[in-house]
């Protein structure tokens, strides 16, 4: 995927941190929508993004200063949501102006042509829990796998334990894919011995 692109779709919550988990990613538009929370760290794994547009959402925190390791990043708009503090001004960040950050009236530094208070508050350090965010939506992703998996064998088990007509079908059907593949394994097994001989 080199493209993503789910601009004005009245999408809420936090973005999601997998979108960080997709290195091939060169463009990402999540514009116009009703996101909430911070950029997650994780985008600074887009080594290959070259357009970023977070604009008109309701992000807030600080920029992610990881950020500005994107090489390629030539197209960045946080313009009209909520951010606060420093803005990046290193890398491809040393070429974006105040244009891109419009709206952000508690960011700071020298892209937003605003000086930075030493009153800001500090950024909040990430917990354990944040940073493995994708570890538990993979283990909840199984247990309910899982169980879908269980809810569907018992519910098999109880509708051919209930209903003879069924059940007689089912057993017909296992009876068909047993004689069919018996049947193919002999036919195989004749074909092979005959090719043997013949050789």
């Amino acid at each position: 995927m080199t493209g993503l692109d789910l601009s004005s779709n009245e999408l809420t919550g936090d973005i999601p941190s997998e979108i960080g988990l997709l290195p091939g990613l060169h463009a990402l538009n999540l514009s116009h929508n009703h996101f909430s929370g911070s950029i997650p760290r994780g985008f600074s794994n887009l080594k290959m993004i070259e357009s970023m547009d977070l604009s008109y959402n309701e992000l807030s925190g600080r920029i992610p200063l990881e950020l500005s390791e994107l090489n390629y990043l030539a197209i960045f708009n946080v313009s009209y949501n909520d951010f606060l503090g420093p803005v990046p001004n290193s890398g491809q960040f040393a070429n974006f102006d105040e244009n891109n950050y419009r709206g952000n009236p508690l960011l700071c530094g020298p892209p937003v042509l605003k000086n930075c208070r030493s009153d800001l508050p500090p950024p909040l350090p990430t917990t354990p829990a944040e940073e493995d965010e994708s570890a538990i939506d993979k283990v909840a992703f199984n247990w309910s796998f899982a169980a879908s998996y269980v809810a569907v064998i018992l519910g098999l088990m109880a509708i051919l334990l209930l209903n003879s007509y069924w059940r007689r079908q089912w057993f017909l059907l296992v009876d068909a894919c047993i004689d069919s593949s018996c049947f193919y394994f002999l036919y195989k097994l004749a074909f092979y011995q005959r090719r043997l001989g013949q050789s």
